[in-house]
């Protein structure tokens, strides 16, 4: 009944309504975006939002198959009897590429799949395209797995990482992990979401702000004397506004998912929540699937949001106004977004991977590892262990400083 109250307690005020209400309206239109400012382009020019996305699909139909040896041999050949034709070929001074019906008929409908072919068999920190195909030698083979797992290795020999041998072995038994071979089709709504995890921050911000009066609006109003020196007021009372405010903030948070997912999955379709991650990029390591990484991201956020709920109740518990509370949580919510990671190592790197802002971000392709004497652990799994444990170690700090707290 005490939960009941406190949760009925935060959920009629005006304030909690107003804050959801924009932090939703935010959320959609942010996930929605994507969805608007989408084109594409055939050979009659510009295709836009929905008929675009419907225009790709179709192209795509045709591009649900398994990536074997034979698929991509054949598929690299077509390409390079298209270059042969100087009929097809244009040039800008730097590098050679398909014009024409060449292009629009043979490449456009399938680039993004020959771009990842290509960029297999590039160099780290190296893009190529289709242009580049011409340049394999294929008489013997593509030997194109051979040339992932080659790639991978050279992300992980590369100096500038400096990898340890233990980090090293942990990225390459995870990468041997990776079904072959890739199963490759269309997956832009899933796409979307996996690039759009840290507009998320937002929905957590306004949950903070909802909480952050639960002890300090007490203190405002006076009624913290009341409140303490109830017979029930430092045990079960306390409980059931930390209680109260976890069911609050997970609620919410459901919410706010559940209208992120909706609006990028209704224009682009469920399409590819099974194929491999690896289809947009061969050198990610994870053996997952596109609903297997963002079903993850999306523990590692929730836990996220309870250690900034924890941390708010344990701020609101020591200050006496839930101004004060937000005036802390604001920069280690959003300072990170204008730090730039400029690498994968060190402590500043390390530190800044594991802030609330660049948590939320997935970085399947970075290979962020951290190494506790022989122990390596990735960052996805020390991001859940960290958050995880301030969840734990903060509701239970926020219920001891409302406990203590003196009353004026």
């Amino acid at each position: 009944m005490l939960v009941k109250y406190e949760l009925l307690k935060i959920l009629r005020k005006k304030s909690t309504f107003i804050v959801m209400a924009v932090s939703l309206i935010l959320t959609g239109f942010l996930f929605r975006l994507p969805v608007m400012q989408y084109q594409i382009y055939d050979q009659d020019g510009v295709i836009k939002g929905a008929d675009g996305i419907a225009f790709e699909k179709e192209q795509y139909a045709e591009l649900s198959v398994p990536l074997s040896e034979e698929y991509i041999a054949e598929t690299i050949r077509e390409v390079q009897r298209l270059f042969e034709d100087s009929d097809n070929v244009g040039y800008d001074g730097n590098e050679r590429f398909l014009i024409g019906d060449a292009y629009w008929n043979k490449v456009a409908p399938r680039e993004k799949l020959l771009n990842l072919i290509a960029n297999t068999y590039s160099d780290p920190n190296e893009m190529r395209g289709y242009n580049n195909l011409p340049d394999l030698d294929i008489k013997d083979g593509t030997h194109f797995y051979h040339k992932m797992k080659g790639k991978i290795q050279a992300v992980l020999d590369s100096p500038s990482r400096a990898l340890s041998r233990e980090q090293k072995e942990y990225w390459g038994s995870m990468a041997d992990k990776v079904d072959t071979p890739l199963q490759y089709g269309y997956y832009g709504g899933w796409e979307i979401i996996i690039n759009s995890f840290e507009l998320l921050m937002f929905a957590l911000l306004a949950v903070c702000i909802v909480v952050a009066p639960v002890f300090s609006g007490e203190y405002q109003s006076g009624t913290d004397a009341v409140i303490l020196s109830a017979k029930y007021g430092k045990t079960k009372l306390t409980t059931a506004k930390i209680a109260a405010s976890f069911l609050f903030g997970t609620a919410a948070f459901i919410l706010h998912i559940l209208v992120a997912f909706v609006l990028p999955l209704a224009a682009f379709g469920i399409d590819g929540y099974d194929l491999p991650v690896q289809i947009a990029n061969t050198a990610i390591p994870y053996p997952f699937t596109f609903l297997q990484a963002i079903l993850i991201n999306i523990g590692i956020i929730y836990l996220v949001l309870l250690a900034m709920i924890g941390l708010t109740l344990m701020l609101s518990a020591k200050m006496k106004s839930p101004y004060f509370v937000l005036i802390i949580l604001v920069p280690v919510l959003f300072i990170p977004m204008f730090l730039t990671p400029n690498g994968t190592t060190g402590a500043y790197n390390l530190t800044l991977f594991l802030l609330p802002y660049r948590a939320a971000m997935p970085e399947l392709g970075k290979y962020i590892s951290y190494q506790f004497g022989g122990l390596v652990l990735d960052a996805l799994t020390v991001r859940t262990v960290l958050y995880g444990v301030l969840a734990v170690i903060m509701f239970p700090l926020a219920r001891l400083g409302f406990k203590k707290h003196q009353v004026a």
